[in-house]
């Protein structure tokens, strides 16, 4: 599925908007006039230039002053998705979140010696990658879908903006972030040795269960948007291949494990675990 126009509705944004409309050739819309407008105004003119198609699921990207999101149009609703590192929330969990006795720091092997490099091979809107770099970990994160990668550009470009104002620590964690468009597995098979990360972190999408809060929800346009991850099981093989210590694959705690592979060991939460495969 691919993003079929750009609303700007915010007049500050035009140059973002034309680069965007160049690369994915797609019209702009100028929407700046609901700038201050409720959510429910702006799905009405988005619905007024936008028709749902009960063939296929329509999106568009829309630029406000919070910088770049994804919408997409259904029959009863609106739903958009942004790759955000800097809002109360996102901070909240920054600072309060656990530390690194977070799950996912535990599964990358993060401890108070070691902030191990790590790749992040299905990158999605960059919330691991963050909590990680938080951590004090380098990460590079891989994205193959473009819409998705325009989003993590968009955030990273937002965040910057927003720490350099507000927040120095924010820009550090900033800075230990590397986004590179391409798909994982041949990013993986082209790097050198020297330059091979330590941990390859996977989260392949999984088909979602019905029974979802509206978090869930906005999980199902990144579904719409990306489809299946049918290599996933490939992935895992060439990222074992790649990492210098280990693999880590976040699942639902219900799913199989990925390749019918048994993993060295797993953590395991309420709705999560993360498989960990030691290269020995």
């Amino acid at each position: 599925m691919k993003a079929s126009l750009i609303v700007i509705l915010c007049p500050t944004q035009k140059i973002q908007a034309q680069f965007l409309a160049d690369q994915f050739s797609i019209p702009i819309i100028d929407g700046s006039h609901l700038a201050i407008a409720k959510p429910r105004e702006i799905e009405g003119f988005v619905r007024s230039i936008v028709k749902p198609n009960h063939s296929e699921t329509r999106f568009v990207f829309m630029l406000s002053d919070l910088g770049l999101s994804l919408s997409q149009i259904a029959e009863d609703n609106l739903l958009s998705i942004r790759a955000d590192f800097y809002s109360p929330s996102v901070n909240y969990r920054r600072q309060k979140g656990g530390g690194k006795g977070q799950m996912i720091a535990r599964a990358i092997g993060l401890n108070s010696l070691s902030a191990p490099y790590v790749l992040d091979a299905t990158a999605g809107l960059g919330g691991d990658a963050f909590v990680l770099a938080s951590l004090g970990c380098p990460v590079t994160m891989v994205e193959r879908v473009p819409e998705v990668h325009a989003l993590l550009a968009d955030g990273l470009r937002a965040a910057g903006a927003w720490g350099s104002a507000k927040d120095q620590t924010l820009i550090a964690i900033l800075k230990r972030m590397t986004l590179v468009e391409s798909d994982a597995a041949k990013y993986m098979q082209t790097l050198e040795d020297t330059k091979k990360p330590e941990v390859v972190y996977l989260d392949p999408m999984f088909p979602l269960r019905t029974k979802s809060a509206q978090v869930k929800k906005e999980m199902h346009v990144f579904q719409q948007l990306i489809g299946k991850d049918v290599d996933a099981d490939l992935l895992l093989q060439t990222a074992q291949e790649c990492a210098q210590k280990r693999v880590v694959v976040k699942r639902p705690r219900i799913a199989p494990f990925l390749a019918g592979l048994e993993p060295n060991y797993t953590l395991e939460g309420r709705s999560n675990r993360y498989d960990v495969y030691l290269n020995h």
